[in-house]
């Protein structure tokens, strides 16, 4: 972690093999008095000592990790909701980004979250019909919310089950990209957050953590070539990824790779988004994260690390060695959606 060595002055004794070696004036010998015993001014073989100022590594204790802050939790609390005998929802954490649904119906169910924004992308998200709840990110920032909640009856026709609007405040920008969601979904003790802490653990800033932990999953998880063909074979099936099977498999799709990069940041406090888009020249539809740090400085030849900015990293690609075609400088990628 570029622990610098300290310096420390301390006595060193220096040995002389041969003080007088070769070639050397034999010491001048004084005629003494009774036995002839005499004291040499010279100094002795193996006594001289001085100080010199040597290197030292530093004491662990001068280490310092990265302290990741207050694990930043989503629940769904349904004393707070509103609704109907249909469908509860919860809109209680919106300033903290995220809002939470559950239902109940006979067949499917979607929520499909609009902004205001005349371009703004619509969000919608399979609801689970036997009452178990889920979280919704907002990703679209402050603003006008409508809420829509309906029951599948035709194709993609939907009844309405319950509908409502909310103006959101965000506590900050960051808020949505730090929790868990239906997408990227895992709580404390998740297996791939204790992975994550234990990567941190050897981490001292917020961008050791970020390149241990992409590092790790790009050694650690392979492309899954069977599960993709099975997603694209049965489209109204909606895959969601299962974070703890990836890590104990070691194998995943794209949206495996985005949604545990995601998770396994997020839970040491790092923003990232998942991103859903397209990525030219072949116009790919596919997942990939960015994250933000303040700090500056660090590039590699899949991401670059700007200051002050949100920053692309595609681990797909880069565990699976694709080139610079997908990778390239980040122009090739269009975003769509944020998660």
């Amino acid at each position: 972690m570029g622990r610098k060595a300290g310096l420390r002055l301390v006595p060193v004794v220096l040995s002389f093999a041969c003080l007088f070696g070769c070639g050397s004036p034999e010491p001048e010998r004084n005629n003494g008095t009774a036995g002839g015993d005499t004291a040499s001014s010279q100094p002795q073989a193996g006594s001289t000592s001085q100080v010199q100022e040597v290197e030292d590594t530093r004491e662990p204790a001068d280490f310092e990790p990265y302290q990741a802050p207050e694990f930043a939790d989503s629940v769904f609390q349904a004393d707070m909701a509103e609704g109907n005998d249909s469908v509860l929802l919860d809109l209680s954490s919106v300033h903290l980004g995220y809002g939470a649904v559950s239902a109940k119906a006979d067949s499917r169910v979607k929520l499909q979250i609009t902004t205001d924004g005349a371009n703004d992308p619509k969000y919608t998200y399979d609801v689970p019909t036997d009452g178990t709840p889920i979280i919704f990110p907002l990703t679209g920032g402050d603003g006008h919310y409508t809420f829509f909640v309906g029951e599948n009856v035709s194709d993609t026709k939907y009844a309405q089950l319950y509908k409502t609007e909310c103006d959101v405040k965000l506590k900050d920008e960051f808020q949505p990209f730090l929790r868990p969601s239906v997408y990227v979904n895992y709580s404390r003790d998740s297996e791939c957050v204790g992975k994550a802490a234990e990567l941190a653990a050897n981490a001292e800033t917020a961008l050791d953590v970020v390149e241990a932990v992409y590092q790790y999953v790009c050694d650690n998880v392979t492309y899954d070539k069977e599960l993709a063909a099975q997603v694209q074979e049965n489209p109204k099936v909606k895959y969601v990824p299962d974070l703890d099977q990836v890590l104990k498999s070691g194998k995943g799709i794209c949206f495996d790779y985005a949604s545990l990069a995601a998770a396994m940041l997020r839970s040491q406090g790092i923003p990232v988004k998942m991103v859903f888009g397209d990525v030219s020249p072949n116009n790919v539809y596919h997942a990939w994260n960015m994250f933000y740090t303040e700090q500056t400085g660090w590039v590699s030849v899949h991401f670059e690390v700007k200051s002050g900015d949100w920053n692309r990293l595609d681990l797909t690609f880069s565990a699976n060695g694709a080139d610079d075609t997908f990778i390239g400088d980040g122009s090739n990628y269009l975003d769509q959606l944020y998660y």
